[in-house]
């Protein structure tokens, strides 16, 4: 008898749901596209989980497994219950279980869950908490791993209990990221992210086993340079910026992994620019209004060279812009500055 495995779904945002992020080339700069390395959350932030329902072991579950994320990374979960919390888990046995991915969470609508946990078995609740703070199937990593049967991955996923159709299957198993996609380490097998498949899938031969806890691979990726290291600035010690002043503000990625945090202030609504300039490769992040969860965009090279640059039209309020090095070894100088546009 052939062994059919629970598999989770990635949930994509539906198209009406994407936050287009207005990113303008400068002069010699480019355009590029937000990829799905920015669905991480703000280095240090203090995500608010909402329970949609389940019994209190079903609860306990979901908050022991959590807080093994948040003992190696730089993440707190608060279980309060928030009418507005950044992660909503709902228990409806048929519907799988799944998660948004990262910042993805904060789009969908507040009586919506964000997470389901349809079942529990063995590190489901990790495995769906990796997904929510940004974490992709380990089986789609570009760095190697399966080489599938695809014929008869599609008929058994067709089946009990998935019923998934080709599309389905693709996106969640067969399809691979690009490594463009991805912030990522070597494929590990003993990943919390990777999922049981028997042999009979593979041309090789070759199964995978159920991973019930989190890897060291896990551990050491997730509290990295481009995750969230504990090494990352606070907001207490965010440096502040004012809109439109006259001169550059000079900064610098002193050592590998570091971090840097900003803080302005939006009085007057409208459009607003954000860039870096300088000869180091920077990536950054810009969080608000008044939320340091709340992920408005994210930019690698849209500046002059391979600075950052972020075009986006604010509400007034308190803003947080994170800037690292593209590469997690990397050091170097900037200058960084906000305007009007």
């Amino acid at each position: 008898m052939t062994t059919r495995p629970k598999v989770c779904i990635d949930r994509l945002l539906p198209a009406e749901m994407m936050r287009h992020q207005e990113t303008m080339a400068g002069p010699a700069g480019r355009v590029r596209a937000i990829s799905p390395r920015g669905k991480t959350w703000n280095n240090g932030s203090t995500l608010r989980v909402r329970f949609i329902g389940g019994t209190q072991a079903q609860r306990n579950t979901a908050i022991t497994q959590a807080g093994w994320w948040s003992a190696v990374a730089n993440l707190k979960f608060d279980f309060n219950d928030a009418a507005d919390a950044e992660i909503r888990i709902a228990f409806d046995p048929s519907d799988g279980a799944w998660s948004y991915i990262g910042t993805d969470c904060r789009s969908i609508p507040l009586n919506q869950p964000t997470m389901n946990l349809g079942f529990l078995d063995g590190g489901t609740a990790a495995h769906e908490f990796g997904h929510a703070i940004g974490l992709a199937h380990e089986h789609q990593s570009p760095f190697g791993g399966i080489s599938w049967n695809e014929k008869v991955v599609l008929k058994e996923l067709a089946g009990s209990p998935n019923f998934w159709d080709e599309a389905t299957i693709r996106h969640n198993v067969l399809a691979k990221y690009s490594v463009d996609q991805v912030n990522g380490t070597d494929f590990d097998p003993e990943s919390i992210m990777l999922y049981f498949f028997p042999a009979t899938w593979t041309t090789n031969g070759i199964a995978t086993k159920a991973n019930d806890v989190l890897s060291s691979l896990d551990k050491l990726f997730i509290s990295g340079a481009k995750m969230y290291p504990r090494s990352g600035p606070s907001l207490e010690t965010a440096t502040v910026l004012k809109v439109g002043a006259a001169r550059r503000t000079p900064a610098s990625i002193g050592k590998a992994g570091e971090q840097d945090l900003y803080q302005f202030v939006v009085t007057t609504p409208g459009k607003h620019i954000i860039d870096t300039q300088g000869s180091t490769d920077v990536v950054m992040k810009l969080f608000g209004p008044d939320s340091t969860t709340n992920l408005i965009a994210t930019d690698d090279d849209s500046g002059l060279g391979s600075n950052a640059r972020i075009a986006a039209s604010l509400s007034a309020g308190t803003y947080y812009a994170q800037v690292r090095h593209f590469d997690a070894a990397g050091t170097g100088a900037y200058t960084i500055r906000v305007r009007r546009g």
